[in-house]
């Protein structure tokens, strides 16, 4: 079974994003094994709430990474 797991910040996206999201990551598994793989194809979107991640040692927020704050 194909999968894919985007991991993206807490209230960022709305749901109009995550279909998006969905088909084109679908479409995308598609391609590459035939139509066999869209019924079978599972994609999750796990929201991280604000502050629950980091590059490079540090903490990244919403505010960061939309460019609200300096980095």
């Amino acid at each position: 079974m194909p999968f894919a797991n985007f991991k993206v910040p807490a209230g960022t996206l709305s749901d109009e994003q995550k279909q998006h999201i969905v088909s084109t990551a679908t479409d995308l598994y598609v391609q590459l094994y035939g139509e066999i793989a869209r019924p079978n194809t599972l994609i999750l979107i796990d929201e991280v709430p604000d502050g629950g991640w980091g590059i490079g040692g540090r903490v990244l927020t919403a505010a960061m990474i939309n460019g609200d704050t300096p980095s």
